[in-house]
């Protein structure tokens, strides 16, 4: 054996710590201070202990670090999302990890696709893996399943959508107010006859947004016209033909409000493929990548996914470090972001 190898060791068998601390010239207890990372260890002596961990292939057993420690902590959060592919939920499952990581935990996602069977499976699998706590975007509005794994311990904090029938930290957008600042800003370019799409109605979300489109059209003292509202569901397939639709009335609106990211992309793509994208008015809510290089670019109703993701990662450590205050729930603003699809004028208070 040359200066400077690994020790020899049987090929079938994992490495162990013993070898890790004998390649790196360190006590055994140094190389578990370094695994569970203790902050008072010198940085030099991590490196080198990592080094030699690397060269070895020498990974942790966490379930049994986690044992030895008697807190019974895994040092891994679930984290569930409607869908990980779309740009919201990616954004905010982003933020949650950074978050995450700055504490060395790990984050579980698993994708909803908005079926409340699935975030009962995923949320109880995620529970028997015996994860620290958990970040869920709720698919349902029962999530008493969860009273028992809460009483046991089990910390969590619901995103975008409060708790059903379940006390629980929540962080939630300013839903209606960013619908009714949407309305208006379409109301004060002359529109009179705007048309809602959105996802369905019995997702709480989009109840909100809807009632916000429809107290902006009271104020206003517009008329609600239900043949210019269509809650297509979150496929941008469906929105390209409720676009569609709408624009071939004998009586078109003149503006979209689009009140989901998907259903924004699908009026886009429709607009487009008619050629009225500079003749109709839109605004969506949700912000999607590409939106401001389009043409027009298209003005939405920004959330703000950063700060929603940081504060529910945020309030999930702190139940983690002992935190028995009140369950709370934190509302973040939206904000109106100008891009010229909102800004298309209509045809003034006579119009429709």
């Amino acid at each position: 054996m040359t200066q400077g190898e690994p020790p020899l060791r049987s090929t079938r068998s994992r490495p162990t710590m013993r070898e890790v601390a004998a390649l790196a010239g360190v006590a055994i207890k140094t190389v578990s201070r370094v695994v569970n990372g203790v902050p008072t260890v010198d940085p030099a002596i991590v490196a080198r202990v990592r080094e030699a961990a690397d060269k070895l292939g020498y990974r942790p057993n966490l379930t049994a670090s986690s044992l030895r420690r008697g807190d019974g902590r895994t040092a891994t959060i679930g984290m569930l999302v409607e869908d990980a592919a779309n740009p919201f939920s990616a954004a905010l499952t982003r933020t949650v990890e950074n978050v995450a990581r700055e504490r060395g935990v790990l984050v579980l996602v698993g994708s909803l696709d908005e079926d409340p069977a699935r975030e009962r499976e995923l949320a109880r699998a995620l529970i028997d893996r015996r994860v620290d706590g958990l970040v869920i975007v709720p698919a349902g509005r029962d999530q008493s399943y969860l009273i028992s794994e809460q009483y046991s311990g089990t910390c969590m904090v619901f995103v975008d959508r409060e708790a059903g029938l379940l006390d629980a930290d929540a962080v939630v957008s300013d839903n209606r107010q960013g619908a009714i600042t949407a309305v208006n800003h379409l109301l004060q370019t002359g529109h009179r006859r705007i048309a809602y799409l959105g996802d369905r109605a019995s997702i709480p979300t989009a109840a909100q947004r809807f009632d916000g489109y429809r107290h902006a059209l009271e104020v206003a003292h517009i008329d609600y016209d239900d043949e210019i509202v269509r809650h297509t569901g979150s496929s941008e397939e469906a929105a390209i033909a409720a676009t569609e639709q709408l624009l071939a009335l004998p009586n078109p609106p003149t503006a979209l409000f689009t009140s989901q990211n998907l259903v924004t992309i699908g009026a886009v793509r429709a607009l487009r493929a008619l050629g009225r994208q500079h003749s109709v008015a839109q605004v969506g809510f949700d912000d999607f990548p590409l939106a401001d290089i389009l043409s027009p670019g298209i003005t939405v109703i920004a959330q703000d996914v950063e700060q929603m993701g940081r504060t529910a990662a945020e309030m999930l450590f702190r139940r983690l470090d002992g935190d028995e205050s009140p369950a709370r729930t934190v509302t973040v603003p939206t904000r109106l972001i100008e891009r010229g699809s909102g800004e298309i004028p209509g045809g003034g208070p006579g119009q429709g």
